[in-house]
């Protein structure tokens, strides 16, 4: 690389200048001279200078080479060139003068009317043009230059540009940070400005004016808050992206400083990429420089951010995306696409994907407003299931398709790692409190492999979460209840390594009911050898080995940015339950109850027992399912279809012999449960109320109990008394 020439800073400054006058882009016009005069009018505070405009402008990159590696000077040329190229305020707007514009008009008037010119000798007495700037200079990179994982950062990047993207996993508080410091003196009057560019520095204690250094009593001066300027600063810790560490290594973290509008742009868990200036951290001196010696901190000065993943918020989407979505909303099979868009280099599943998709979408939140009580609208998923049936990997994907997502495993989380630990805080030097895993996934999903290899202490910590969406914490004594709105995705390992169907589903889950009961889906995958599936999976798997691409499907599968956008879309409709359909949601709850119970009307071991929290999972399921239609309104098909899903996920629980019986039609299975009330009791007659009592818990219709009745005893299988009140085997 040749070495850059020395720049001539008054040429630079003439070709800066003449860029602002004269860039004019293809759709916006003379976009710099607009920004300007807003500014002039108090419409906007921001300069953002696009370096691939300045670039088409500086041909010979006769000042582009020298910014990029010197920024922090070009944003005082910049400055500079600005001040002189600045248009007068626009004289239709009316603009409320504030202090600073006061101020600013007594000082330069009092400059001018004083009769002892010597007195304004002093350089500390200029009034400086950063305590009368209204704007702020802002780089934003060329799209050529690639973002830099953090590690890749040295210290030959010192005072360069440069583009770096991580996960926050940490931002202070925003608070007053001085620029320019004013005092007054009580013996001459005069004024003295000092420029702070570090975040700690040493106020003037005496007056450096000519009158003052000759008069040989104390000068003491007195700070003014008023004339002084401040600006917005905020610390952040980007720490590396966690498909960016090496295995093996620990993640690497920087020190971001965001002043001014660059403040509150990004919450902890965002995914971001960060222009901005890499600098070394002053030593103030004393101790602290005597320990560094000839070390140094550094810090990334930050200039322009943009988040990697859209959110929810439909402010955020591409206005050409959610045309798109408009029109593929449209299509009478979009449900079917949007679930089979979800990892499609995932063989079948179908149901999974179609419950990971309502997961995305999620239910509706609601407040009571009288006392403030909040029903959850997240939907919380367990996946347990034998090794290689694809677990983590749709974990993987759903935290790459959703815009704000944690990942984090079971055995390398603590229960602190989760929800919130006490440290100090580098900026106040206060105990605050560092979000864990659920924290920084509010509003988005956590998901959670290996969930079954948690501490039974640290797994406690996420049944709050679950169900209230909040973390109580009484810790070194601060006292404080955090936001956990999230929905969780886990996945474990049955207790014996591979899921044993003739064992009960608590033996082989070996989670606690409690949290079992906070899961509004859990699905078992059981990875049962089957001539036809296996050929066809052997064939998938292969082909997408081949051509690291998912094989043909007979649509196109939509993209994360596309299924994003529909999310988007989808979350700003609120659907309610209408009045007609009470009974219907009764019912089906009410049945789904009885299944629990064995013949005696106790409860089945062999089953998991449906809560009351059930009734609640129907309905967030049916919400998301109105929203996927984008409606206002769940329908019946809802609620059928919140059923079959959740019917699906109970029969992947069932031992062997439930399963055959569930695929026999409703009579083969009346007729089984009745020959089984007789087996156990030993008895060869019963009562038919007492049968149709136990026949009618487990959900089967009177008229469908009668047909069965009427059917086998026409075949001599049984035998209905004259009285119709007994039934005797044959």
């Amino acid at each position: 690389m040749a070495a850059l020439k020395r720049p001539n800073f008054t040429d630079q400054q003439e070709i800066i200048e003449e860029f602002f006058k004269n860039f004019k882009a293809k759709r916006k016009g003379r976009k710099y001279m607009t920004m300007l005069q807003q500014v002039a009018d108090r419409e906007r505070l921001t300069i953002d200078i696009e370096l691939d405009d300045f670039k088409k402008y500086d041909k010979g990159d006769e000042v582009l080479s020298h910014l990029e590696s010197n920024t922090m000077r070009y944003v005082n040329i910049f400055s500079k060139a600005i001040d002189n190229v600045m248009p007068q305020k626009n004289a239709n707007t009316t603009v409320e003068e504030d202090s600073v514009d006061v101020l600013a008009d007594w000082r330069v008037r009092m400059q001018k009317d004083l009769a002892d010119p010597t007195a304004l000798a002093d350089v500390n007495s200029a009034i400086p043009k950063a305590l009368l700037r209204r704007y702020e200079v802002r780089f934003i990179s060329r799209s050529a230059v690639q973002a830099k994982p953090i590690r890749l950062v040295s210290a030959h990047e010192i005072g360069h540009l440069v583009k770096v993207k991580g996960i926050v996993t940490r931002i202070t508080e925003v608070r007053p940070m001085m620029k320019v410091a004013t005092y007054i003196c009580d013996v001459c009057g005069n004024e003295i400005y000092q420029l702070i560019n570090k975040k700690k520095y040493s106020p003037v204690t005496e007056c450096p004016s000519q009158q003052c250094q000759q008069n040989r009593n104390k000068r003491p001066v007195l700070p003014q808050t008023r004339g002084s300027k401040f600006v917005k600063f905020q610390e952040i810790r980007l720490q590396e992206s966690p498909e960016e560490v090496p295995e093996g290594n620990v993640p690497r973290s920087i020190i971001v400083y965001a002043m001014g509008e660059c403040t509150r742009l990004c919450q902890c868990g965002d995914k971001v990429t960060l222009d901005g200036i890499w600098l070394p951290i002053p030593n103030t001196g004393g101790f602290a420089a005597m320990r560094a010696g000839l070390t140094s901190n550094t810090y990334l000065h930050c200039m322009h951010v943009s988040k990697e993943k859209k959110g929810y918020t439909l402010d955020e989407q591409d206005a050409e995306l959610l045309k798109k979505v408009h029109k593929i909303a449209k299509d009478g099979r979009i449900y079917d696409k949007l679930a089979r868009s979800i990892a499609p280099e995932i063989y079948g599943l179908e149901d999974v994907k179609k419950a990971m998709l309502l997961l995305l979408i999620s239910g509706v939140t609601r407040t009571s407003k009288t006392d403030g009580m909040r029903i959850r609208g997240d939907i919380n998923i367990l996946l347990m299931g034998d090794p290689g049936v694809a677990k983590s990997q749709l974990c993987k994907h759903i935290s790459y398709v959703a815009p704000r997502c944690v990942y984090t495993t079971g055995k390398g989380s603590s229960g602190v790692g989760l929800t919130a630990a006490v440290q100090r805080d580098p900026v106040t030097k206060d105990m605050v409190l560092e979000g864990g895993a659920l924290v920084l996934a509010d509003m988005g999903i956590c998901c959670i492999d290996e969930f079954d290899k948690m501490e039974e202490s640290d797994r406690t910590a996420i049944h709050e979460v679950m169900e209230q969406q909040t973390i109580s914490i009484a810790k070194a004594g601060i006292t404080t209840t955090l936001n956990a709105r999230t929905s969780i995705l886990a996945a474990a390992n049955p207790a014996f390594g591979r899921y044993d169907k003739k064992r009960s589903p608590e033996a082989n889950i070996n989670l606690p009911a409690a949290l079992l009961s906070r899961f509004d889906l859990l699905f078992v995958l059981v990875d049962t050898p089957n001539l036809d599936k296996d050929i066809a999976l052997a064939r998938h798997i292969a082909y997408v080995h081949q051509h690291l691409h998912h094989p043909k499907l007979e649509f196109e599968p939509f993209t994360a940015d596309v299924l994003r956008a529909y999310i988007a879309e989808a979350r700003s409709y609120e659907p309610v339950i209408p009045v007609e359909l009470t009974d219907y949601l009764i019912g089906c709850y009410v049945s789904m109850r009885a299944q629990s119970l064995d013949e005696n009307g106790q409860y089945d071991s062999k089953k998991i027992v449906g809560t009351p929290r059930a009734l609640l999972s129907i309905l967030r399921l049916s919400q998301a399912l109105a929203r996927i239609r984008f409606s206002n309104e769940v329908s019946q098909s809802d609620v059928g279809e919140a059923m079959r899903l959740m019917k699906e996920a109970k029969h992947s629980t069932l031992q062997r012999e439930d399963v055959e019986r569930e695929h026999e039609d409703e009579m083969s299975r009346i007729y089984g449960y009745i020959r089984e009330h007789f087996e156990n009791r030993r008895v060869s007659e019963c009562r038919i109320a007492e049968l149709k009592t136990m026949l009618t818990t487990r959900g089967f219709a009177d008229d469908v109990i009668d047909e069965t009745l009427v059917t086998y005893q026409e075949n001599d299988i049984w035998m209905v008394s004259t009285s119709g009140e007994t039934l005797s085997l044959i």
